[in-house]
């Protein structure tokens, strides 16, 4: 009997604990899913943060390489948190506040301002990316009001790799930039990883292009990317699914 006792209490433990750690194991996976997009936002933050450094210190280059991973980091945000439907106010938030300081400030500095009139420019790309962010709501689900500021960080980045860091190009593309961001035309909410294969395949190929190829197809690739959602937004990438 006491045998049995014993063995009947070891049962209980050890289910006690298997339960224990079963149940931790779903707080985990919880806390996982709830935060995993929030990460991503942090990773986009952090290298926006890591661009103005590298800006400040005139590595203008590593800036830009930091502004394209900047972009694959926001594409793969919105989709982490739409699939597992971990959309919160907090992440909001913090998803706004990456994409200001990355495609805003970092972006921003690329424009390399030395005088007052070159300062007036990248302070109005900087609120042309405020504006955007803050106070252009479509209204319209899968649509935004202006062209989204990753799209306009991405572009400039790839220009100034491929044209050597040609600034005067730069800041006549910043300008065009502007204006495009503060138009009130509507963009379509182009879900690259939630829709076709194709653009899924864009979406890979960006990835690697960045990531492994030389800094001229790299550049040239997400210049031709950005382009033809810019230039042909409904006609390419409307969120057919």
């Amino acid at each position: 009997a006491a045998a049995a006792g014993a063995f009947a209490g070891i049962f209980q433990a050890t289910k006690k604990l298997f339960l224990k750690e079963r149940a931790d194991r779903g707080q985990t996976l919880e806390f996982v899913r709830r935060n995993a997009a929030n990460g991503l936002s942090v990773a986009n933050l952090v290298a926006g943060l890591s661009s103005v450094l590298c800006s400040l210190n005139r590595e203008y280059q590593h800036s830009c390489w930091l502004l394209l991973v900047g972009f694959l980091l926001d594409l793969a945000d919105g989709a982490v948190a739409r699939q597992l439907d971990a959309c919160s106010a907090l992440g909001a938030k913090l998803d706004d506040f990456a994409d200001f300081t990355t495609f805003g400030l970092a972006t921003a500095l690329l424009l390399q301002p030395r005088g007052v009139l070159d300062g007036l420019l990248a302070i109005a790309y900087a609120l042309a990316v405020f504006t955007r962010l803050c106070f252009f709501s479509s209204g319209i689900p899968f649509t935004y009001r202006g062209l989204p500021c990753p799209y306009a960080s991405s572009l400039l980045a790839s220009t100034f790799l491929l044209t050597g860091g040609n600034v005067t190009l730069l800041r006549v593309t910043a300008i065009v930039m502007i204006l495009f961001m503060v138009d009130r035309g509507f963009y379509p909410h182009d879900k690259v990883l939630e829709s076709q294969l194709w653009k899924k395949a864009v979406y890979a190929g960006g990835l690697v292009a960045v990531l492994f190829a030389p800094a001229t197809v790299a550049s040239g690739y997400c210049l031709a990317w950005v382009t033809s959602y810019i230039i042909f937004p409904f006609a390419i990438w409307s969120c057919n699914t």
